[in-house]
């Protein structure tokens, strides 16, 4: 006979409940202000933001989709059409061309620079606004300790964030 589930008290169901909510309701939200906005999705947000804050605006693949939690074939995915749009770039990595950089364009960091002020509003109104110091400390440790697990379980690198 398999070992019985460890089902969750109320008090955790709840939390995990609204957990769930939120992991389903806030990326939404984001999304639509972005598309409205901006025509970008989150995800295509997070790929030319991370972009504009290293040096060179230029990333490996491999590194851009650890910094935006992505899988590699996702990211090549949102990576091609965002270069058919002339927000990025593809090219061999120099010091060894088996990998392949992204490099934001002019376009490219135009409209992150553009849709930040908007994506920033968003993520205020949304999250930060209406917490404490203390709240918002409480909500970044949970959240990376979440993520943890997940990379842990996932055999991933952490977020660097955390």
């Amino acid at each position: 006979m398999p070992d019985e589930p460890r089902w969750l008290a109320d008090w955790e169901r709840d939390a995990w409940l609204a957990l769930a909510s939120l992991m389903f309701k806030l990326p939404s939200a984001l999304d639509a202000q972005l598309l409205r906005d901006n025509g970008l999705t989150l995800f295509d947000y997070f790929v030319l933001s991370n972009l504009s804050m290293v040096p060179d605006r230029t990333l490996r693949l491999s590194d851009l989709a650890q910094h935006t939690s992505s899988s590699l074939s996702r990211l090549s995915n949102v990576v091609k059409r965002l270069e058919q749009r002339g927000m990025l770039r593809r090219e061999p990595d120099p010091d060894n061309p088996r990998y392949t950089r992204a490099v934001l364009s002019d376009a490219g960091w135009e409209l992150v620079v553009a849709a930040a002020p908007g994506h920033v509003a968003a993520v205020r109104r949304f999250v930060i606004d209406g917490l404490t110091k203390e709240q918002v400390g409480v909500l970044r440790e949970v959240a990376c300790h979440v993520a943890r697990q997940v990379s842990e379980g996932a055999a991933e690198r952490p977020a660097r964030n955390c």
